[in-house]
This record gives structure tokens, C-alpha cells and sequence, in this order.
């Protein structure tokens, strides 16, 4: 098959789907990956062919908006920036879609062909609409939801698409979720036309990196994933609750490790990490509960401690304590409270060992593609 995936400019969404990507060419599709320029190097390993527009979302050094439908509205208008480089490509067999990536099912619509969403976060429910209505009317009498619905609209509208602008953005025609199923709210309320496949872990991401040999105390990894990660605060109460009797391993995204002054022996920081690698060898995870790191913390089979900035991350952090995977402790997030947690973290091994097995029984990348294949071919 030829497909076309239209994609969202922010790492945290594109790593979750290289995995799979790389296993459809594998199979001998053809797959055209849309994506803003400055992340084509990132999707090009996969063996897709690479089509870039310019991208309006924010880069990794720049601030996203707090205002929700601010933020929305950044996705939105990069779609629609996106919309004219996809529907140039030559008119493909499906398209595969991220849940930010409008444009691809404004395309697939364009074509008349099969669109698959591929989720990286949790998806719609039976009846999520009307739990949802108080918030939704509270969101669309804002300034920013105001602005960003009839900016939807008017594009839905410019497309031929009749359709309600929520069931556009919220509940796909077919999808293939990158989550762990026990990472989904509700799950058992989730429509069977969504096929959870889980983490798509792509092992094009492993490096080979190892810890110093000859050091075994537990590792606890420290990442705040590519936004939200201005907390030099964390990081020093880190090394200053952990050091001595844990190794440490921080990636500090936007902060400069030498900001963070001397580090002990056992402690090391860099803006980035080869996370795959590190969760390999950890005992307990700090993190800031993105989907992505959640979801890789399970597969991994390791115990968090559960700092949430911003977005979905809080759901996500309540879901990952609710299952006895995680450790979700109060502020202030001082040197003291999060060595308490991580001990308290250490002691959740097995139950997050019994987890990854059934994670990993959810069949990850082999079972995203069998289902791409099959909703593809289906339509």
C-alpha cells in the first residue's frame, strides 16, 4: 500500500509511531511522512519518504501557552499549514494520522480514502461527551476557545467537511491507540473500533548505553520529557535527596547541566538522555507523567515517581498511582519529599514487573501494524 501519515512537530508525538513506521516499510509499504522541517532528521531513519512544511509549533527552547485553547490553537494552525503540503502528495491508498494531526484526515477526506488515527494519548469514551459538556461549554465561551472554534470551523467548512467540530477532533473513524490499555480512562467504555496496541517502543532509539560498571546501587532516571522541563528546582532536590545512596541520571531539556553546579560522585546530567537505554537499567523513574514516558515506563517495567507540569500529565500520573505503578507526591517537591518517594517507589517493583508483562501481552508494534493493515485495506 501507499500511505501518507501527516504528523505534529513535537518530538513527544512523533516517537511513539517511528517504531511502527519503520516496521511498515518493512513490509514493503510505501509511506510518506508529513511533518514540520525541523524534525524530518528524527522520522528519516525510518525509511519513510520525508515531505516538510514549516512548522509553527513551538521548538524545544520555546514556552507552549498555558491557556488551553491557546494551546489548541497552536495545533490547529499548524495543521492547516500542513493541509497544502499533504494534499500535494500523489493520492495515496490510506492515510495514518497523529491525534494532533487534523490535516491528515482533512486530506484523507480531500482523496476519499481510508483515514487511521494513530493515538498517542488515550482516547474518547461512551458517553466522555456529555461527562465532558460543563467543561466543553466552559471552554468555548473563552476568548481562546471562541477563537479557536470558529477558526475550525471555517476550515472544516472551506473542506467540505459537515461534520461536528468535536466528533472531527475526538472520535476518529478507526484508530490504533499507542497506549497501554491500563493507561486509558474508562477503558472499558472505549468503542471496539479502537485497537489498543500499546507502546510501540522503536528500537531504532537504542544507543547501547550502559551504567559505569562497578556501582551497584539503584538507578533512578530523571527526565521532565520536551516541554515542561524549566525545573532546575527538581533537579537539584534530586541529587541533593538521592545522591549517595542512588546513582542518578538527569536529562535537564531546556537547563543547562552547569546550572545546576558541582554533581557527586554517581550523578550525571545532560539536556538529553537515551531514555529507552536508561530505563533499561533503572529501579525508579521521576517523571513528569507525559503519555509517551508513562507508557515507556510500563513497557520497561519501571516504578515512577510522579511529578506532573502540565496538560494530560496529571490524568496520566493518577492513572500510573491508581494501578500501583507510580508514587505521586505532594508539594513542595523538595529534597526530602522526593527521596521518600523514591524509596517508597522501590518498594512497587513487582506489582510494575506484573504490568510490564501484560503490556508488552498487548503486542505492540507487530499488532499496530497488523491493525494499520487491516483498517487500511478495510476503509
Amino acid at each position: 500500500m501507499q500511505l501518507v501519515m501527516v504528523g505534529v512537530t513535537a518530538p513527544s508525538h512523533v516517537y511513539p509511531g517511528l517504531g511502527l513506521i519503520t516496521e511498515l516499510v518493512a513490509r514493503g509499504h510505501r509511506v510518506t511522512y508529513v511533518v514540520g522541517d525541523r524534525l524530518a532528521d528524527l522520522v528519516a531513519p525510518t525509511g519513510a519518504e520525508v515531505v516538510t512544511h514549516p512548522s509553527t509549533m513551538p521548538a524545544a527552547d520555546e514556552h507552549w501557552p498555558e491557556d488551553l485553547g491557546e494551546a489548541m490553537q497552536v495545533f490547529l494552525d499548524d495543521a492547516i499549514r500542513a493541509l497544502p503540503v499533504a494534499v500535494g502528495i500523489d493520492r495515496p491508498d490510506a492515510v495514518l494520522y497523529d491525534i494532533g494531526g487534523f490535516a491528515g484526515r482533512t486530506a484523507a477526506h480531500h482523496w476519499g480514502v481510508p483515514a487511521v488515527q494513530l493515538s498517542t494519548a488515550y482516547v474518547a469514551w461512551e458517553g466522555m461527551a456529555e461527562e465532558m459538556m460543563e467543561f466543553n461549554e466552559a471552554l468555548r465561551a473563552s476568548p481562546s476557545g471562541e477563537k479557536y472554534y470558529a477558526t475550525l470551523r471555517a476550515w472544516l467548512d472551506e473542506n467540505g467537511m459537515d461534520i461536528d467540530a468535536d466528533e472531527f477532533t475526538g472520535t476518529p473513524p478507526s484508530c490504533v491507540v499507542l497506549i497501554p490499555r491500563v493507561l486509558q480512562p474508562n477503558a472499558e467504555r472505549v468503542a471496539d473500533r479502537y485497537v489498543f496496541a500499546g507502546p510501540c517502543v522503536d528500537p531504532a532509539r537504542r544507543t547501547g548505553w550502559k551504567p559505569e560498571p562497578g556501582d551497584d546501587r539503584p538507578l533512578v532516571y530523571v527526565a521532565l520529557g520536551t516541554s515542561y522541563t524549566e525545573r532546575p528546582d527538581i533537579y537539584r532536590a534530586c541529587i541533593d535527596g538521592l545522591a549517595g545512596d542512588y546513582r542518578v541520571v538527569l536529562a535537564t531539556g531546556k537547563v543547562d547541566p552547569a546550572d545546576l553546579g558541582e554533581l557527586p560522585q554517581g550523578v550525571t546530567a545532560a539536556r538529553t538522555q537515551p531514555q529507552p537505554d536508561v530505563l533499561e537499567h533503572a529501579s525508579v523513574f521521576v517523571s513528569h507523567a507525559g503519555m509517551g514516558s508513562a507508557a515507556e515506563s510500563l513497557w520497561f517495567g519501571v516504578p515512577t515517581v510522579l511529578v506532573p507540569q502540565a496538560v494530560d500529565q496529571s490524568t496520566n500520573a493518577g492513572m500510573l498511582a491508581a494501578i500501583g505503578a507510580g508514587v505521586q507526591p505532594g508539594e513542595p517537591w523538595d529534597a526530602p519529599t522526593l527521596r521518600a518517594a523514591v524509596d517508597a517507589a522501590c518498594g512497587k517493583a513487582e506489582r510494575v514487573r506484573e504490568l510490564r508483562d501484560e503490556v508488552r501481552a498487548g503486542g505492540g508494534i507487530e499488532r499496530a501494524a497488523d491493525a494499520v493493515e487491516r483498517l487500511c485495506a478495510r476503509g
